[in-house]
């Protein structure tokens, strides 16, 4: 049996569930919606809102140049699925009554252009995840969930204000490249996904990994994975299906106690 058969026969041992399959564009969009308004709620549980800061996208699965994302002004707490705007390549509202953070436009629209497979992204300010920018330096595999991002991030040091201009925006793309995650110096995470799921499992993976090495070098000079197991560990659990899942545990666990989420 060849690495990679084994590293995929390691995943399926998870028994892990397939992805939903849609049977038209409405269906896709309505299940879109629904994981982008528990994935707020998730990051409002988790501490990541800060005043205006921070926005969750998700590419329209029939409108491709435009996303949805959380109103301006609206904690992470209170989105309901009703309160999601769409907005399209311009920046313009086409649904909802509420306006769009002008940052969240720029940063998020400039990742979609780019990337075409990219469907969501999320980016906020989190204490971990700024304390770890102003470090200066990318991830280490300390661990293994670390490795999830293994050769699969980006240190982005250019830091000059508030992203107001496009300019700025394609210059994170840029640096983003084809990775899954982003450290923007002095200012936080951005993480992208095949999938809403994804991407906010990515990104509370990158914060609590950022913790994780802000806590072991504080405590002394951490061990790393060698490349061979690093790349191993990237496999398995930066597998999209493993993050997909592992969502869906926390999005059931909001769904049965926040249902209003919905709404």
């Amino acid at each position: 049996m060849s690495n990679n058969e084994q590293h995929s026969s390691d995943v399926k041992l998870l028994e892990l569930p397939e992805a939903k399959k849609f049977e038209n564009v409405e269906d896709e969009r309505e299940h879109r919606k629904q994981m982008l308004a528990l994935a707020l709620r998730i990051f409002a549980r988790a501490g990541y809102d800060e005043g205006l800061a921070g926005h969750v996208t998700v590419r329209d699965p029939g409108l491709e140049d435009h996303f949805w994302v959380n109103p301006h002004g609206l904690h992470f707490s209170r989105v309901k699925m009703s309160d999601l705007v769409l907005v399209d390549g311009s920046g313009k509202v086409v649904i909802g009554s509420r306006g769009v953070n002008n940052v969240a436009f720029q940063v998020h629209s400039a990742i979609h252009r780019a990337r075409p497979d990219v469907i969501a992204a999320a980016h906020t300010h989190t204490i971990y995840g700024r304390a770890f920018s102003a470090m200066g330096s990318a991830l280490l595999p300390i661990v293994q969930e670390s490795c999830a991002f293994y050769d699969d991030h980006v240190l982005y040091s250019d830091w000059d204000g508030l992203i107001l201009e496009e300019e700025q925006s394609q210059r994170i793309a840029g640096a983003l490249g084809s990775k899954r995650a982003a450290i923007l110096q002095h200012h936080g995470l951005i993480t992208v996904g095949g999938s809403v799921e994804e991407a906010a499992w990515w990104f509370i993976t990158l914060d609590r990994c950022c913790q994780m090495q802000l806590v072991a070098q504080a405590a002394g000079t951490p061990l790393t994975l060698s490349p061979e197991q690093a790349t191993t560990a990237h496999k398995q659990f930066g597998n999209p299906d493993v993050a997909r899942f592992s969502f869906e545990i926390l999005s059931d666990m909001v769904m049965s106690e926040e249902p209003d989420v919905l709404g």
